[in-house]
């Protein structure tokens, strides 16, 4: 697939940062995390018996991707909203490029679609945040007290788990072809893809 429309993914650690620096770039933006399963979905993956949130099994990458390629195609797509306190999509709404060549799709599990998105020719560039794990960690925390997406004690044992996995996750996404950067970096070649991209009238160009 061809379009004059390209999806910027970006990556990174739960806490890195992804949405502020996705809202820096002055793009449109999709939040990836709208893509969950409900919390009730028998496919979830579990782990000691609860779900594993942490797991890519825990997210419908078919909705993401298709939902991508609708942008890519009509500009504009309809995308669930999803509420993390009660693990559940609860409303649907319109997400409108209003005209834009680039839009980053931003999520943790973002880089999981980025081969995908790359075979069916949406893909404009892909990026993973990298930042100190100790930075991420308490602008992790604050952020989930604030949102009060769970317990207090339920999100500190969760960020020390999750900094002990950061080294891993982001292994992990350098693997499936984002390319790990500082924020700054990445609303710097995001500007140039916007120029390229403005210019050219060609958003699919994949420099990652």
């Amino acid at each position: 697939m061809r379009s004059s429309v390209g999806v910027v993914l970006l990556a990174g650690p739960s806490g890195s940062g992804k949405s502020y620096i996705a809202r820096r770039t002055g793009l449109p933006v999709l939040s990836l995390d709208d893509f969950y399963k409900d919390g009730d979905d028998p496919t979830l993956p579990r782990r000691a018996g609860l779900v594993d949130w942490e797991s890519p099994q825990a997210w419908d990458s078919a909705a993401a991707v298709a939902t991508i390629a609708a942008l890519v195609r009509n500009g504009k797509a309809e995308v669930p909203v999803y509420a993390i306190d009660v693990d559940r999509r609860v409303d649907i709404r319109t997400f409108d490029l209003a005209g834009s060549p680039l839009f980053i799709a931003e999520g943790i599990f973002a880089a999981e679609i980025v081969p995908e998105c790359r075979r069916l020719g949406l893909l404009a560039g892909a990026y993973t945040l990298r930042r100190p794990r100790g930075a991420t960690f308490f602008r992790r925390l604050v952020r989930d007290l604030s949102e009060r997406r769970k317990t207090p004690g339920l999100l500190v044992r969760r960020g020390i788990a999750l900094a002990r996995t950061e080294p891993t996750v982001l292994r992990r996404q350098t693997g499936l072809g984002c390319l790990p950067s500082r924020g700054g970096q990445v609303i710097r070649q995001v500007a140039a893809l916007h120029a390229t991209a403005t210019t050219t009238g060609a958003g699919t160009g994949d420099t990652a």
